[in-house]
């Protein structure tokens, strides 16, 4: 038998057990099993050994619900904010989650803190959020402490304290939150909560970017741009703001269309930072937005176009970019003054 038959013989043994497994719990869910109907509801709901279908893993997690299963309860919930199998329904959804969280479902108890806090399926109420996310964080729940750490850095209820937000963003780091890793670098970064550390920025920039976290790889790019902690290095800061950038980052996209726009760690090419800043342009990033009316305003790689700069530049103004305002009424007056000496 060759490697691919091998293969498709597991790939077939395989398909076979799973199909059978589903067999199984379905007849076991019939009896009324409530572990046997929520994993039927967990198979609807992953298409494994049956079609994927989100209504009918519903009605099995919410039999399995009824009889008490924590995790049937905190899945329905799930499906119930997030409107899988079921009407989007935040106040349904906060019922659900409340019966897992009062059982000590950490993930329940996380939930209900950021529906609290976003005021969803109830007042916003802060002191609540904070109250369920520390009984997740006290199971080590990742996202709880974070949110924590969160609410301390953005006054949400409670005083900022930011090193109150440095400790928690900490402990979820430690968990291997990557959110929280490009957090602390930019608290190390900016000596908020902690004494300023470039060394200890980068370190925990890597960490993220290493999972792919774009804002990170933005970060380490602005640190070599900037000399921060590390010797300058236009190129090094061009590869991290491009292995953001084509992660959608408008910062990093912006980022790009400068580096181009002058010749840093690249060839200066006016066409290439035309697409960059377009790319950003269209997330509606107002830097993006007033570097193309100065394109236009200057005629870099284009003919200049005062009306093609007075649009962009009033987008910018809009998004609230202060050179953008200064400059749309420099053209503005132009365009009059030409008007005035160029009457129809």
């Amino acid at each position: 038998m060759s490697k691919m038959e091998e293969l498709l013989k597991q790939q077939h043994d395989i398909a076979l057990a799973i199909e059978a497994e589903f067999i199984r719990g379905r007849d076991a869910a019939a009896k009324g099993e409530a572990e046997a109907q929520y994993n039927l509801g967990v198979m609807y709901q992953k298409g494994q050994g049956v079609a994927k279908n989100d209504a009918e893993a519903m009605r099995c997690y919410k039999l399995a619900a009824a009889q008490g299963n924590v995790s049937s309860q905190f899945n329905v919930g799930l499906m119930f904010e997030k409107g899988q199998g079921a009407s989007e329904d935040f106040v349904q959804a906060l019922h659900y989650y409340k019966l897992a969280a009062d059982h000590g479902h950490a993930a329940a108890q996380y939930r209900l803190g950021l529906m609290h806090n976003c005021g969803h399926g109830v007042k916003q109420d802060f002191q609540a959020g904070m109250r369920w996310y520390k009984l997740s964080a006290a199971q080590n729940h990742a996202d709880a402490k974070y949110g924590i750490a969160f609410m301390y850095e953005h006054h949400q209820g409670f005083e900022q304290d930011d090193m109150e937000a440095f400790t928690w963003y900490k402990a979820a780091a430690e968990l291997g939150h990557f959110d929280a890793h490009n957090k602390l670098g930019v608290m190390y970064e900016h000596g908020r909560g902690i004494k300023q550390d470039f060394a200890q920025a980068l370190h925990w920039y890597h960490l993220a970017a290493a999972r792919g976290h774009h804002a990170a790889q933005y970060n380490i790019g602005v640190m070599y741009e900037h000399e921060q902690g590390v010797k300058l290095d236009y190129h090094e800061a061009l590869r991290w703001y491009q292995a953001a950038a084509t992660k959608g980052s408008a910062d990093a996209q912006t980022k790009m269309g400068f580096m181009y726009a002058n010749g840093r760690g690249v060839a200066q090419n006016y066409p290439e930072a035309m697409r960059w800043y377009k790319l950003a342009a269209a997330q509606d990033h107002a830097t993006a937005l007033s570097n193309l009316g100065f394109m236009f305003d200057q005629g870099q790689g284009v003919e200049a176009d005062d009306a093609q700069a007075l649009r962009w530049y009033t987008m910018a103004a809009k998004k609230g970019d202060p050179n953008a305002v200064k400059n749309r009424d420099l053209v503005q007056a132009r365009i009059e003054a030409h008007q005035a000496q160029h009457p129809n």
